[in-house]
Parts: structure tokens; C-alpha cells; sequence
């Protein structure tokens, strides 16, 4: 029996020459990954188990990212308990603020993250990834510590599903709009600790941004992780940012797969998840006439250098409608700086929006953006839970940042290829 492109990966870092769904390992970690909200557990963790040091300090990566720059004394507290740490461990990978950024934006940027490795971190968005061929997924902070200690992690092997992805998408058609179209298809337990494995020859009409989208919100259907196959442009995306070896791993082709689907991008719309689960989809030509009171532009999700650009297309020259609050949020500060040289961040302020340092913010109900009683936000994050930006009587729409920065404009949630 065949491997999957996750097993065949376990296998390697687990030193074995096969494994199987449900089987249990030991694998060597490649990358450790925390924020402060996450690390300061896992390291009142590691007091508590008595370690003297870390596995690795070139092989962790603290990133204060939620509430940062700090908004309260709490929040301030848990930055400093990671920067202690950091400097006591002598961290090479520490991204305070001024170098930061969103977690899953900031790592393969800083080229931290390449084909073949296996990651963990203690933030179930670690899945994004995957779109460089990686297997990485979200842990506990209890397994952060563990990991931080020893350099391993247990797992059990997933067993996987195959999307075979075909057709070139439409004009403000992305990476959104196609995991959020699986996610409406299957449900957000329909992966549930299993692969998502994408193949197929529409992944080349897919780029990198588009990729760690779809692999970002693999844990939203809930996935195990998410994973693409490693072609010339994952690997000019890596010769970029990363001076790390890497590894291809390749799916057997006797692998077996639990389910089968084929997304054909050129069918796809854009597509809107309502309240308050991501399953909840509609195309834009379903959602009728939704009057919204916020736009959120930005997270580990959307806050990207395309999906700044493609923002910034359509707020060109057009005003953010009255009574609209529209918040952009580059996803890192390379990413804001060339917001600026592009003249990006001209356009968003012009149009009436306000440009936040990068952070998580308002996708967790954090701050930058929180929501009142009744209020209604179009965001391009990950997640709708009830209360998840806000008063527990707020709603959140996800969409893709095209369709948000046309729903800005308009005031309602509006498709941009008719703006």
C-alpha cells in the first residue's frame, strides 16, 4: 500500500521506511513555532518539567503577533514572559515588534519554513505551511513545550483526502474563494484529522498567496493540515526566501485516499461564508442585499501582498461608503513597506481607510476593529464563530478581499466584478 505525500513526510522524520493512517509515531521537528498568546503556557510548561534549555535555538520561532503592539497591561505581561525567554534561550528566531509580524505570513517570508520539513505550532493556523510542501500543523501549548524540550512530537498518522484542483479561476476569483467553496462542500469536520492533499494541473494557475490561503484555513473543515505538491514555483518562491535545503516529497501513486473531489476553478464564484460557521457559504449571487457597518482587510489569512494589490484595484480612486469602517492590515512589515513603495498605502488612505501596523487584532476580537452589539463586519480572516470579533450579537462575514474592499465602497456586501 501506497503513501501519501503527509505520510511519506512522518516517515522520513520518524526514521521509518513506511507508516499507515492511525498509526502512532515519534517524529523529529524541524521548526517549533509560538505567540504570546500560546507561549507563555508552553513555557510555564517547560518550568514545570525542569528543562534546562531548548532542543534547538535556531529551530524555534516566538512571534508576538495577537496583541502586539501590546493594548493592555495583561497583554504587555505575557510579550514580556516571551521576551525573557527568548533572551534567556538566546532565540534566533524572536520577531519583536519593529521586525514582527503575523505568525503564518512572517515565517516563509523570513524563509523559515521549506519543503519536507515538519512543523508544529501552538496556533491552529499553522497548517498554512503546507503550501510549500511542508507538513505543519496546529498543536497545544503543552505539546509546544514538549516540542521546544526534546525536538519531537508524537502523531498520529492521518489518514488523507485528495482534491484534484483543474481550470483556471475568473477574474477576482483566489485562493479564498476555493477553500471556502471545500470548506461550504464538505463542512467544517468533513477533514477531521485527516490530510487535505490538493493535486492537479490547476494548481499552476494558483499562486503562493493563493496556496497559503488554502492551506491556512485547511483546519476550518478540520483538517490535520493541508498540503500542495512542490513545483518550479514553490521552489522559486523558496530559492527567494531561503538559503534551507529542502526535500520533495511525492505522493505514491497507489496512495489511498479516503475521499475524492474535483474543484474546477473556472466555476468557481466568489464566495461569502454568512454567520456564524465557515460552512455557511453562498456565492455573491446569492447573498442578497447585506447591509455591513465594518470591513477588515488583513490576517494570516489575507494579508498578503496580492490581496493588498487586489484591494487597493478596486478602492482606487472610489471612497468607502459612509457610515463604513474599513481597516487594512498588511500581514507583515515587509508587506506594509511595500504597500508604501507602491504606492498601496496611498490608495487606502485616500479612499478613506485606516493602514494598522501588522497583528492579529480584530480577527480574534482582539483590538483594531472590535465589533458592538448588532454590527455587521465583511473580513477577510478565517473564522465566524459568535463573538469571534466582538459582542456575541455581532456578525462576520468571510469573504475574499476583493469582495470586501467592493463591499466597502458599496456598503453592502457587493461583487467586485460589477464594480
Amino acid at each position: 500500500m501506497g503513501m501519501t505525500m503527509t505520510q511519506k513526510i512522518l516517515a522520513d522524520h520518524a526514521s521509518l521506511d513506511h507508516v499507515e493512517a492511525g498509526q502512532l509515531i515519534e517524529a523529529d521537528l524541524d521548526l517549533v513555532l509560538g505567540n504570546d498568546i500560546t507561549s507563555p503556557v508552553a513555557i510555564k510548561e517547560m518550568d514545570k518539567m525542569k528543562v534546562n534549555g531548548v532542543f534547538d535555538k535556531d529551530k524555534i520561532a516566538l512571534v508576538p503577533d495577537h496583541f502586539v503592539p501590546n493594548k493592555d497591561i495583561k497583554s504587555a505581561e505575557h510579550c514580556k514572559c516571551v521576551r525573557e525567554f527568548a533572551i534567556k534561550n538566546k532565540i534566533t528566531n524572536y520577531f519583536e515588534v519593529g521586525k514582527m509580524g503575523i505568525e503564518h505570513a512572517l515565517l516563509p517570508e523570513q524563509g523559515l519554513t521549506v519543503a519536507g520539513d515538519v512543523i508544529i505550532g501552538a496556533d491552529s493556523h499553522t497548517c498554512t505551511y503546507g503550501a510549500l510542501g511542508a507538513f505543519s500543523t496546529g498543536v497545544g501549548s503543552t505539546d509546544m513545550a514538549a516540542g521546544m524540550a526534546t525536538g519531537k512530537a508524537w502523531f498520529k498518522v492521518p489518514s488523507a483526502i485528495r482534491f484534484n484542483i483543474t481550470g483556471k479561476p475568473s477574474k477576482y476569483v483566489s485562493g479564498k474563494d476555493v477553500i471556502l467553496h471545500i470548506i461550504g462542500m464538505i463542512g467544517v469536520d468533513g477533514a477531521l484529522y485527516r490530510s487535505m492533499e490538493f493535486t492537479g494541473d490547476g494548481i499552476k494557475n494558483l499562486s503562493m498567496d493563493d496556496r497559503f490561503t488554502i492551506a491556512n484555513m485547511a483546519i476550518e473543515a478540520g483538517g490535520k493540515n493541508g498540503i500542495f505538491p512542490v513545483d518550479d514555483l514553490t521552489v522559486e518562491y523558496m530559492k527567494e526566501h531561503s538559503t534551507r535545503k529542502y526535500k520533495i516529497f511525492e505522493a505514491d501513486p497507489d496512495a489511498v485516499y479516503d475521499e475524492e473531489y474535483t474543484i474546477d476553478l473556472g466555476k468557481l464564484e466568489p464566495t461569502v461564508a454568512f454567520p456564524h460557521l465557515p460552512e455557511n457559504t453562498k456565492t455573491i449571487g446569492e447573498t442578497g442585499e447585506v447591509k455591513i457597518d465594518q470591513v477588515v482587510i488583513g490576517s494570516c489569512t489575507n494579508g498578503r501582498i496580492d490581496d493588498m494589490r487586489i484591494a487597493a484595484e478596486i478602492l482606487k480612486d472610489r471612497k468607502v461608503a459612509e457610515g463604513v469602517r474599513c481597516i487594512i492590515i498588511p500581514a507583515t512589515q515587509s508587506i506594509y513597506l511595500q504597500c508604501i513603495k507602491e504606492g498601496l498605502s496611498e490608495i487606502f488612505i485616500n479612499a478613506g481607510c485606516v493602514v494598522s501596523t501588522p497583528t492579529c487584532g480584530p480577527c480574534l476580537g482582539g483590538y483594531m476593529g472590535v465589533l458592538a452589539a448588532g454590527e455587521r463586519c465583511v473580513s477577510t480572516t478565517n473564522r465566524n464563530f459568535v463573538g469571534r470579533m466582538g459582542h456575541v450579537d455581532s456578525e462576520v462575514y468571510l469573504s475574499s478581499p476583493a469582495v470586501a474592499a467592493a463591499s466597502a465602497i458599496t456598503g453592502y456586501i457587493f461583487d467586485p466584478r460589477k464594480i
